[in-house]
């Protein structure tokens, strides 16, 4: 019997290139049916998108899940604030992290788990100053052209 694979969504590819990611954390979401259908088209967008934690709760705001294409008129508002399902421990942990000046609480990737249910990996960012970005840029060149010289050596 093979294992089934997660099925990613979406993915915050501009998110490692804005902060520093410590620590990651799997959450659930609370969704209405239409919008998991449209999730199934691979019907969303959350490269602005948040989260923050208010009396609370997790709340995931920002995220754009376009209207079912075979859905009605009463389609929920694609731009809602929509709860994260954490656990109590989880929630607590993060808002003491994120009192921290310069933290945020960022999600990373959308995706269906085994069981087919919609699952949202966050992960808990300090954000990166300029120097920083131009240090990655810079390593990320250096590896891409010692690939490139590899590459060239193992041809010739």
């Amino acid at each position: 019997m093979h294992e089934r694979q997660r099925k990613t969504i979406a993915r915050n590819r501009s998110a490692s290139h804005e902060y520093f990611i410590d620590e990651t954390f799997d959450a659930g979401l609370v969704l209405q049916g239409s919008e998991v259908r449209s999730l199934r088209e691979r019907a969303c967008q959350i490269t602005d998108a948040f989260c923050l934690i208010r009396g609370g709760e997790a709340w995931l705001h920002g995220v754009h899940i376009h209207p079912y294409s075979h859905g009605s008129s009463w389609a929920p508002d694609p731009d809602r604030k929509r709860k994260m399902l954490l656990h109590r421990n989880q929630i607590d942990y993060l808002d003491g992290k994120l009192r921290n000046k310069g933290t945020a609480l960022v999600p990373l990737e959308l995706y269906f788990d085994e069981h087919n249910r919609v699952k949202l990996t966050i992960g808990l960012g300090r954000g990166k100053k300029l120097y920083d970005k131009r240090a990655d840029m810079a390593k990320r060149d250096v590896q891409r052209d010692i690939q490139r010289a590899i590459k060239e050596r193992n041809r010739g």
